[in-house]
């Protein structure tokens, strides 16, 4: 189970960096309604996924992902985003190796905004469910500026 969820984390970081690398700076500010984030945010929450709910899972305070997120929102070149969300799949991946069995099933942390622990196991479906949501949303909202791209760009 662990090593096909982690395959799957892969496939979205793959096609996730093929989605961002396609992005024009032109659209970056493009935002389907007022309430909602850009482009540019919705794609930078994306990247930081894999690294951010790692530390998250791994208890560390709020501040330590702000941190994160803050470093990564100064960056504006495509190829460090995409970097960073492969490094941080690459982190996830020696964090969720490491784990004896028992522990992927069973160890609970605790996160900074729940009040009880949640199973590694669970954690890594998150992380995998947290990231296609956010690359639904990146492919929609590409998909609303005319991009051509289709189903076959998440595969």
């Amino acid at each position: 189970m662990k090593e096909l969820l982690l395959k799957e984390l892969e496939l979205i970081v793959r096609t996730s960096s093929n989605l961002i690398e396609k992005i024009s700076p032109n659209h970056l500010d493009y935002r389907p309604r007022e309430n909602m984030r850009s482009l540019h945010e919705v794609m930078l929450h994306l990247v930081s996924v894999p690294s951010t709910d790692l530390l998250i899972l791994k208890e560390k305070p709020e501040e330590d992902i702000r941190e994160l997120e803050a470093s990564l929102s100064k960056e504006h070149d495509p190829a460090q985003w995409t970097g960073f969300m492969k490094e941080g799949l690459l982190e996830v991946r020696r964090y969720m190796e490491s784990l004896e069995d028992e522990d992927f099933l069973h160890k609970e942390t605790k996160a900074f905004y729940l009040d009880h622990g949640t199973a590694q196991a669970k954690w890594l479906i998150e992380i995998v469910t947290h990231a296609q949501h956010h690359r639904a949303q990146l492919f929609n909202y590409m998909k609303e500026q005319g991009y051509d791209i289709n189903m076959f760009d998440l595969y």
